[in-house]
This record gives C-alpha cells, structure tokens and sequence, in this order.
C-alpha cells in the first residue's frame, strides 16, 4: 500500500533505458542483472544501480510471482463496491487492506465508496466472509457485489 507522502511526491524522472529495464522487468521478474545489461547495453553493475534506484524512489514497489489462482483451488473472484459512512471509511479501509482475502482495495469517487476485490475458493466462502467480516463491519451502509465471470486481460505492470 502506497503511504500518503508517496501522492504528494514529485515524479521520479525515467530516462528510455530505466523505461526499458522495466519493460523487461515486467515480462520477466527472474531475468539476470546480466542478462538484462545484455539487452540494454549497459554494465550488470549500472543495470543493478539503476533498479536499486528505482526501489528506492519507489518506482519498483516489490518483485513478486503471479499466481493463478484456478490453479491452487481459488475459483471466485469477487468485486464489491462497499458504501461505508465517512466517519468510518479509513477504519473499514485499513482493516479490508489487513484482509488476505482481498487483493485490491479503491477508494473512488462518490459517496464513501470502497471498491475491492476478493479471492475465494467457492461461493460458500464469499458468502460467509460477507456475512462474518464485511456486513459486521462499522458503517457498513450497503455492498453490491459482482463475481467474475471470465477474465480476459489483468494488468501486470503497465504501460510506460
């Protein structure tokens, strides 16, 4: 979770090379530091100082691997568009964030909404976290709830 100094900080400035790094990057995590020197004509030493840079000014937040979740038994995928009382939507946001049911959490506009994305392993197991966590939960005023059908495209990464 980005913290509110992140918003409020200048841009960082990427020349084509760092733009290039992360394009690789992002179509493969596990790549070299020299292999990826090969691919942008640089030294595996500068390649290395770039990306620590770019971790350090925030720009790369984490290495991760991408999961398919069909694949280890976790057939929903749920989106609820949550609408929270304003004096309780940094509680009920901090705690959702906490959540590892949930794997993306918005604040958009509109009256006190929260959009959020859950995985569960069936319907029983969406209904009885909604039951049991988010409909318990202070300021809860109403949910809707959608479930995903087929996924046809997921962003990973971005375009630069």
């Amino acid at each position: 979770m980005m913290s509110d100094s992140s918003y409020n900080s200048a841009p960082a400035v990427l020349d084509e090379t760092d733009r290039r790094i992360i394009a690789i990057l992002n179509k493969n995590g596990r790549i070299s530091y020299t292999d990826l020197a090969k691919e942008v004509g640089l030294s595996r030493v500068a390649v290395q100082a770039r990306i620590n840079a770019m971790m350090d000014e925030g720009v790369i937040e984490r290495f991760t691997a991408v999961i398919n979740p069909e694949k280890i038994g976790i057939n929903v995928s749920a989106f609820f568009n949550i609408e929270v009382e304003p004096k309780f939507l940094h509680e009920v946001a901090d705690e959702l964030a906490l959540d590892p049911f949930i794997t993306s959490l918005y604040h958009m506009t509109g009256p006190s909404k929260l959009h959020v994305h859950g995985l569960f392993r069936n319907n029983q197991e969406m209904e009885g976290y909604l039951k049991d966590k988010i409909y318990k939960m202070p300021g809860i005023m109403s949910v809707d709830c959608q479930v995903l059908i087929t996924r046809y495209k997921s962003r990973m990464g971005m375009r630069l």
